[in-house]
């Protein structure tokens, strides 16, 4: 082979490993997806990994047995909907609601009795039947409180909605407090939804509303958030989907300091099993019992409805899953507390399962 030959050949076969080379080189754009790819399953594992855990931990709270004399302290309450105050209900739906509550805990009903204008007024032609009400279970169940339940939407996160930021608002809410107590009702129990952790405004409007109900011998109550499940998680959670959703542990105190009455909504949880739920209802009772003073009753919630959408399932949130996680949380953290109950939420979505289950396993 002459030198000519030697230097094509030797040329083809630089060409021949430059083309190979390059063949075993990902395209740019095949690079920058691989690296997508990565960034993704790292943000992924980062935030499923906690949750997993999570989790797990809700599923260990649910074992164990609870102690013996956890059951009800007779301090349960009942949310009622509005035809009881609007006249759809007759002498004979009472008679039928007494003997519904015989040999129960039950001593608080929530009736539905707004809801508030989002000015903070409350118009007198929303509740035409309160005093028939008030009058028939004065007389046929005197151990029985009646309060009127009052709630709206609130600013900021819905800012069509009551502004309790403004003076003037907070100071109608407060009248219209004065209005019911006027009617004949024995306490106040308000559900204004959803407060942000941290609001000082509804904490000043708790302050102003305790002065008008302690003066009228009155109670005064509220259903409050669940507590973060994890520290900081309000603040997580709203960054994510701008509803914070839960409360700080120490906002919750806050609240629970300045009312005679708080009642947790521990549903709506977004747990898919029964065990998952009734270990988050364990800690968020145990949670609310570390932040609740012995002067206030806490109530935890019990779902008497049966809804299937994003946030709840039915086949996950039930009363016996939802009892079981009250016992457990209340015996490993304040088990012999008096002022303790449940929430009943809510009559008119309540099953005889429902009913049945509250009564063999909570009330027994």
């Amino acid at each position: 082979m002459d030198t000519a030959e030697r230097t094509e050949n030797t040329g083809e076969e630089a060409t021949g490993r430059r083309r190979r080379n390059r063949g075993f080189r990902l395209p740019r754009w095949s690079r920058r997806a691989r690296r997508v790819r990565r960034i993704t399953l790292g943000v992924l594992l980062a935030v499923l990994l906690p949750l997993l855990a999570a989790e797990v931990t809700l599923r260990v709270n649910y074992t164990g047995d609870p102690a013996e004399g956890t059951r009800t302290r007779d301090r349960d309450a009942l949310w009622l909907g509005h035809a009881w105050v609007d006249g759809r209900r007759t002498d004979a739906d009472v008679t039928a609601l007494v003997r519904r509550l015989r040999d129960t805990g039950v001593r608080d009903l929530y009736v539905h009795a707004g809801p508030l204008e989002h000015d903070g007024t409350l118009p007198k032609s929303a509740y035409p039947k309160a005093r028939w009400l008030i009058d028939s279970l004065r007389h046929k169940a005197p151990h029985v409180r009646v309060q009127a339940w009052l709630g709206d939407e609130v600013a900021p996160e819905k800012p069509y909605a009551m502004h309790l930021e403004r003076p003037a608002t907070r100071a109608a809410v407060v009248a219209s407090t004065r209005q019911i107590l006027a009617a004949g009702f024995a306490g106040a129990h308000f559900d204004l939804e959803p407060l942000h952790s941290g609001d000082r405004d509804y904490l000043a409007l708790l302050d102003s509303l305790h002065r008008v109900t302690r003066a009228h011998g009155a109670v005064l109550s509220v259903a409050a958030h669940q507590i973060d499940p994890l520290p900081g998680f309000h603040s997580f959670w709203g960054t994510v989907t701008g509803h914070p959703k839960w409360w700080s542990q120490a906002y919750f105190g806050q609240v629970a300091r300045r009312v005679d009455q708080i009642a947790v909504m521990s549903y709506d949880t977004m747990q898919p099993m029964p065990s998952l739920y009734g270990g988050y209802v364990a800690q968020q009772t145990s949670l609310a019992l570390e932040a609740t003073p012995d002067s206030t009753d806490l109530l935890m919630g019990l779902p008497f409805y049966h809804e299937n959408r994003f946030g709840h399932w039915a086949r996950a949130e039930t009363v016996p899953a939802a009892v079981r996680g009250v016992r457990l949380g209340l015996s490993r953290t304040d088990a012999d507390r008096p002022a303790f109950g449940v929430a009943l939420y809510v009559d008119f979505a309540a099953t005889e399962a429902d009913w049945t289950a509250y009564q063999r396993d909570w009330v027994r």
